[in-house]
């Protein structure tokens, strides 16, 4: 009795506060042996799973208290509070559970404290790791401008190299190919002239068949060079250039129409981009689509132009990857197009053709 009630006073002068609210001792067949309570000593309740592992290993645990289980029926007027319970035992080595409950409130509160102590100390140490890791973001930031810099000039370097080339390859074409071939064709004609002459219709008519299919692949050969490099884009114009470009499809048997309604004016670099946009539609329609017919329209759209190129060809499912996804050629447009502020589109379904917008705003 006398070490029950030095017990008691102990727990009430120095554990009971205005956090601590309840204490309680357990034993291990879950009697309750003392606590601030006297209703509740000798009452037995079952001690849980948790509680018996802590009693028998003489560990420490905490947790929010269940207000509901018969035990804690006299702290629910208290509110939230947290059990604190660690195993212990007597001088006789009699395991017991010592636990306590704690006001939440009161813990909040001191956390609350402690952040606001910690804060300023806290928001520094962030300060410095910000401002120690800004000069190393910086330098990421202009590695990756130098990169996508160097991308961008190596794709119009690499555009312009391809223009140069397509320049020099049609010269050559039209300044030896088809002037050798032009020769052949009128050397061939007066040889069957000639033979004629002397009676020899038979191999005269023959010449004559030969000299008409050269000067078809002379035509072909011209038709060739003004789609690999339009002479007339930037002497005569867009609509010009257009033209040309539109008489390879008509060569090839497609129906084309060019309308070009712009009354800006474009520099020759977006008037080049304007006319490879059309020049890459047709070709992809001529080698894809099947169609029967071409439509290519340059309009004013805002502070720009409009290309819009539409064929009657097969299309495709809109699920499956697009030409600007992968043709090299739309792909690079649709970058330059960005590069200059503009956009392009490539829109298509089954059996309803495809149709390329491009774009372009007037520099």
């Amino acid at each position: 009795a006398g070490a029950r009630q030095a017990l008691d006073r102990a727990i009430r002068d120095r554990v009971l506060s205005n956090r601590v609210v309840r204490v309680k001792v357990w034993t291990a067949d879950g009697r309750i042996v003392a606590s601030d309570q006297p209703a509740l000593v000798d009452r037995r309740f079952q001690l849980r799973a948790e509680e018996r592992r802590v009693l028998r290993a003489r560990g420490v645990n905490a947790e929010v208290s269940d207000l509901t289980r018969p035990e804690n029926a006299r702290e629910r007027h208290f509110g939230k509070l947290l059990e604190v319970y660690f195993g212990t035992h007597t001088s006789s080595g009699t395991p017991l559970l010592f636990e306590a409950y704690v006001r939440f409130d009161v813990i909040a509160a001191s956390g609350n404290r402690t952040l606001v102590a910690f804060a300023p100390a806290l928001g520094g140490g962030l300060l410095l790791l910000w401002l120690a890791q800004l000069p190393l973001a910086a330098a990421l930031v202009r590695r990756l401008r130098r990169s996508q810099d160097r991308e961008r000039a190596l794709m119009t370097r690499a555009i312009e190299s391809s223009e140069r080339e397509r320049r020099r390859i049609a010269a050559d074409l039209h300044d030896s190919v088809v002037q050798d071939l032009a020769g052949s064709s009128m050397s061939l004609t007066a040889i069957a002239r000639t033979l004629r002459q002397h009676g020899e219709h038979t191999a005269a008519a023959d010449l004559d068949a030969r000299a008409n299919d050269l000067r078809q692949n002379i035509r072909d050969l011209r038709t060739l060079v003004v789609a690999i490099a339009p002479r007339r884009l930037h002497e005569e114009g867009l609509a010009a250039a257009l033209e040309d470009l539109a008489s390879t499809a008509r060569a090839r048997g497609v129906h084309t129409s060019v309308d070009v309604t712009t009354r800006l004016t474009l520099d020759r670099s977006s008037e080049a981009l304007v006319f490879r946009g059309a020049q890459e539609a047709v070709r992809n329609t001529l080698s894809h689509a099947h169609a029967e017919h071409v439509d290519i329209a340059v309009t004013d759209h805002g502070n720009g132009v409009r290309l819009m190129v539409h064929d009657d060809g097969t299309g495709f499912e809109p699920a499956t990857p697009t030409p600007a996804d992968d043709h090299v050629g739309l792909r690079l447009l649709a970058e330059l197009a960005r590069d200059v502020g503009g956009h392009l589109d490539v829109q298509s379904s089954p059996s309803h053709g495809t149709t390329i917008v491009l774009e372009v705003p007037a520099q």
